[in-house]
């Protein structure tokens, strides 16, 4: 077959059954990025967007998110997360903002999902708090950093 974990010898979809597998500590970090309107860069690192904290929210729907992600995925199990970390780097020159998530847990299966899911929700936060001012805004680069534990063992993306 294909080596895709999700379809099973018929090529349907499947859940992936973990049920053998050994619990172990994991976690995935994930980024994303919002480029934007200089404008709109200085509205958020000022704090006077109309809506309020841009970047308080956005790390609250982060990690909701995260929370969320067997919800949102089809075929994700749902985990018991033991952190979810949500962070911000500001970058004025590009009136950019990059958006970090770590997940971990102990457990049966990664939080890759989990970790991307936060960034998409967080970026997407940040846009519809400032989209009355810049509905040009671009979410870009969202991608998986760095996964460790598990069978597969430790990624770190170049």
């Amino acid at each position: 077959m294909s080596g895709l974990t999700h379809f099973d010898e018929n090529g349907a979809a499947h859940m992936v059954d973990v049920g053998d597998k050994d619990i172990t500590k994991r976690s995935a970090t994930a980024t994303a990025r919002v480029l934007m309107k200089p404008e709109t860069f200085d509205l958020i690192v000022e704090g006077k967007a109309a809506k309020g904290d841009v970047l308080g929210v956005a790390r609250l729907a982060g990690i909701m998110a995260a929370k969320k992600t067997s919800d949102l995925i089809p075929l994700c199990h749902p985990l018991a997360l033991t952190k979810v970390a949500v962070e911000f780097e500001l970058h004025k020159e590009e009136a950019a903002v990059d958006v970090f998530a770590t997940c971990e847990l102990k457990g049966k299966t990664g939080v890759e999902m989990e970790a991307l899911t936060a960034v998409s929700v967080a970026s997407l936060t940040i846009y519809d708090m400032c989209k009355a001012v810049d509905k040009g805004m671009v979410i870009t680069q969202t991608r998986l950093l760095e996964k460790t534990g598990g069978k597969s063992g430790t990624y770190k993306a170049l």
